[in-house]
């Protein structure tokens, strides 16, 4: 080998290891003499009204990251996400900064960047005590009428076959006559479950003996089972609040959602009635006035609610339904995404997007 292909073939080598590199950077490589015009669109706490002192978590971020990578900007103020998502793929923005939720959807027409935030649904509810009806209703649930129908059913079972077995041999006991016979074998069924032992009925036969000993037996079990879950029922519904803590309890109560939102369709899933609100405020309303049983939203707009209205009685279940995450919103052949991405993970492994959403929702979960 010669050494001008030596040295050309060290060229080619360096190159190569370079050029990965290079490409690296050039990723990283935005305009800065340009500035960014950046929609602004969401709802507390991610994004407050100019009048305000607070910025909001998904407007600090941004700046934070802005100014990670010295890039000038001016904000556009719009009333809602999906105007200034329009405005975007209009090419009026280069970004969109707010609580955009990341779908498979909006893939089709822009771009996410990372998610800084991870969101999901959560139930929010009043802490009122129950009235002696809804203490007592547990007691009349549909379930509870079933269990009691199968338990005079098995009743019914035992008793007949007590009586046939007795009716011969002990008719002073169990009449010959099916009603009365049957149903003072149900009698000494009763008496033999609770252990009460009065004595007024007794088998004497073979068979009657094995019977009423197999029911002893299993009446040991079915019926510590079944007054278990009747005592648990009563001391549950006479300690119980209006509290609610997941979705099923949902099903056919009054719930309000704001219109249009991933919430609304969620809900009607379940069977809740959903009442369409604009506005949070306007749902948080309606619960306070007691027309709604509960607001289901997104968790960290609840949480932002309940931390500026401590002197409500509010609940949230700790249950998350439907996450999804929050992300800045870029045009399609966007060069902002890959170091805005660079620039978000670089904010996260500093804790500095864990210290402003602590700052805003004051999580202690």
């Amino acid at each position: 080998m010669t050494l001008k292909s030596i040295a050309s073939s060290l060229l080619l080598i360096s190159f190569t290891c370079i050029l990965p590199i290079s490409t690296l950077h050039a990723q990283d490589d935005v305009d800065q003499s340009k500035e960014l015009v950046v929609g602004i669109a969401g709802s507390e706490p991610f994004v407050f009204e100019k009048n305000t002192s607070s910025n909001g978590i998904a407007v600090e971020i941004w700046e934070d990251l802005a100014k990670n990578k010295s890039w000038d900007y001016s904000y556009k103020i719009y009333e809602s996400v999906e105007d200034a998502l329009y405005a975007l793929n209009k090419g009026d923005l280069d970004v969109v900064v707010g609580p955009i939720s990341i779908t498979a959807k909006r893939l089709e027409y822009m771009r996410f960047s990372q998610p800084y935030y991870n969101s999901s649904l959560a139930i929010m509810s009043r802490v009122d005590e129950l009235s002696l009806w809804q203490k007592v209703k547990p007691l009349f649930s549909m379930k509870l009428l079933i269990a009691v129908g199968i338990f005079l059913i098995i009743l019914g079972i035992v008793g007949t076959f007590l009586w046939l077995a007795e009716r011969k041999n002990s008719p002073e006991q169990f009449s010959e006559r099916p009603i009365d016979g049957i149903g003072s074998g149900m009698w000494l069924a009763i008496v033999t479950m609770s252990t009460t032992g009065y004595g007024d009925k007794a088998p004497i036969t073979l068979w009657g003996r094995i019977i009423a000993g197999s029911w002893m037996i299993i009446s040991i079990i079915f019926a510590t089972s079944m007054v278990a879950g009747i005592a648990s029922t009563l001391t549950l519904s006479s300690l119980g609040t209006s509290t609610i803590s997941n979705v099923e309890e949902l099903s056919g109560r009054k719930v309000a959602t704001i219109t249009a939102s991933p919430s609304e369709t969620f809900l009607r899933e379940y069977k809740a009635k959903v009442t369409g609100v604009n506005t949070l405020v306007e749902a948080m309303t309606k619960l306070k006035n007691k027309e709604v049983d509960a607001v289901v939203y997104d968790r960290p707009q609840l949480l932002f609610y309940m931390k500026n209205h401590k002197d409500e009685d509010l609940f949230i279940a700790k249950a998350e339904y439907f996450r999804q995450g929050y992300g800045f919103a870029f045009p399609t052949n966007s060069e902002l995404i890959y170091p805005a991405n660079r620039a978000l993970l670089e904010l996260a492994e500093d804790q500095e997007i864990t210290k402003i959403v602590d700052y805003y929702l004051e999580r202690d979960e």
